[in-house]
């Protein structure tokens, strides 16, 4: 194996195993924001009903305050109705009061409907009050235990962060260039070993000279499909590196 590739690999692996952690820590982020999601989502529906319910009590008030009028009104009439002498003043007294009544008897109606929705509203608000309660105690619990993971990742991370600055000292400069550069770009191991004449990496084929080249282990050999950086493993076989010979073809005669 190419000097100073050792190192580089147990680099990898310290990188691999933080590339992971980090998946994992955003996993656990997610489930956080997600959590925080719900609660919000609770804590606005909770605050638009509020609002629906104090827009409906305005409405009934004003509603009301309509009918009372109306009844106030109905009663001026009536007093007034009772001193008319004229036939016509009566008639156009009572009709205004039919015109009246009727107005009352479609507030009532219609207030009646706002009570009503306002009550639903009213029992909804309760629900999502309870959700929110429900959601608050059990969501709690869950965060500790994803804080509490986080920490733990965090923490592991530090450590392997530390054996990895420690190792980077041993390192190649220039190789270690080169691979945290293609490990920049794939997020995946970018140091892989040949295996059966095939990059490990992408499983794409190579050739003779390329397992020449690596078994050598002269200078790096990167894969020409996926540009990963190869090398050949201690206990790997050794296949002979000459290609196969073609089997001739019978002529027509034979």
């Amino acid at each position: 194996m190419l000097k100073g590739i050792k190192v580089i690999l147990e680099i990898q692996d310290l990188d691999m195993k933080m590339l992971r952690l980090m998946k994992i820590k955003k996993e656990r982020l997610s489930e956080l924001e997600h959590i925080a999601t719900l609660r919000k989502d609770l804590v606005d529906q909770q605050s638009e009903k509020k609002e629906e319910i104090e827009a409906l009590n305005k409405t009934i008030t004003q509603q009301e305050l309509k009918i009372s009028e109306i009844k106030d009104k109905l009663k001026k009439l009536e007093a007034k109705q009772s001193s008319i002498k004229k036939v016509e003043e009566f008639n156009a007294l009572t009709q205004e009061m039919s015109t009246l009544e009727r107005e009352r008897v479609a507030t009532e109606n219609a207030t009646s409907d706002l009570i009503d929705k306002k009550h639903t509203q009213e029992e909804l608000l309760e629900k999502i009050k309870h959700s929110l309660s429900s959601s608050e105690i059990s969501s709690k619990t869950l965060e500790e235990e994803i804080l509490n993971n986080i920490n733990l990742i965090n923490k592991e991370g530090r450590e392997l962060k530390t054996q990895r600055d420690a190792l980077s000292k041993e390192a190649n400069p220039d190789i270690i260039k080169i691979y945290e550069k293609l490990l920049t770009n794939k997020k995946d191991k970018v140091i892989v070993p040949m295996e059966n004449r095939t990059c490990s990496g992408c499983h794409i084929s190579l050739t003779a000279q390329h397992e020449n080249a690596i078994r050598k282990a002269e200078r790096l050999v990167f894969c020409e499909h996926c540009s990963r950086i190869l090398f050949w493993q201690e206990d790997q076989p050794i296949e002979t590196l000459e290609t196969p010979k073609r089997r001739r073809r019978k002529s027509a005669n034979n």
